[in-house]
């Protein structure tokens, strides 16, 4: 699809408006699990302010740039509840188009938290676990998918993560893996952590 430069500067305008601010889409992550107050109390501020604020046409915009701007699409959808957009964020998800965002992805479904989200994330499980070469973002969808096992009783993260499971067979082979422990527990203690920080700003919107 051709983009007609008028579309550029609107693109242009909504990262300068919600994605740059104080360099905030590196900072939606693991990053702002290390923040201190002032700073923090402002960055969940601003972040739920903006949630509330951004349209449903300005979200897909930023979907359709690049992995700064995916990624903060994907925190204020999370942030808002914004389930409409389950769907493409599953898509860009298991499309693996860009670097770096599919932890905001993530993050998102595991938010919203229902069997569809599951369904979601069990579905990048089921095409990358496959790809012991690819080093995307299996350990933190399957944190994920576990931490909506744990609510929902689903049991999802099980069907991979049985002995001799596509789970295994990809810690085993992926070369990026170096040591044998399982990343799962790590991967599930971030994904509460930050699922904890949506919480809390959509509890003060």
């Amino acid at each position: 699809m051709i983009r007609h430069p008028h579309d550029d500067a609107e693109l242009l305008a909504l990262v300068r408006r919600y994605v740059t601010p104080e360099r905030r889409y590196l900072k939606l992550g693991g990053g702002l699990l290390r923040m201190q107050s002032p700073e923090y109390d402002r960055f969940v501020r601003d972040l739920r302010e903006d949630a509330g604020l951004i349209t449903a046409d300005e979200i897909a915009e930023l979907f359709e740039g690049g992995w700064r701007e995916r990624r903060t699409a994907a925190w204020l959808v999370a942030v808002a509840g914004r389930t409409d957009f389950r769907e493409r964020i599953g898509k860009l998800l298991l499309a693996s188009e860009a670097c770096c965002a599919g932890l905001a992805y993530s993050v998102a479904l595991a938010s919203f938290g229902t069997a569809r989200d599951a369904d979601l994330l069990a579905a990048y499980l089921d095409r990358y676990l496959r790809r012991p070469d690819l080093g995307y973002d299996q350990p933190v969808v399957m944190g994920a998918l576990h931490f909506i096992d744990l609510d929902l009783g689903g049991g999802q993260a099980d069907r991979f993560r049985r002995p001799g499971g596509l789970w295994q067979q990809w810690l085993q082979d992926a070369p990026h893996m170096r040591d044998d422990s399982d990343p799962t527990p790590s991967s599930l203690s971030l994904i509460r952590r930050l699922c904890a920080f949506v919480e809390e700003c959509a509890e003060a919107r």
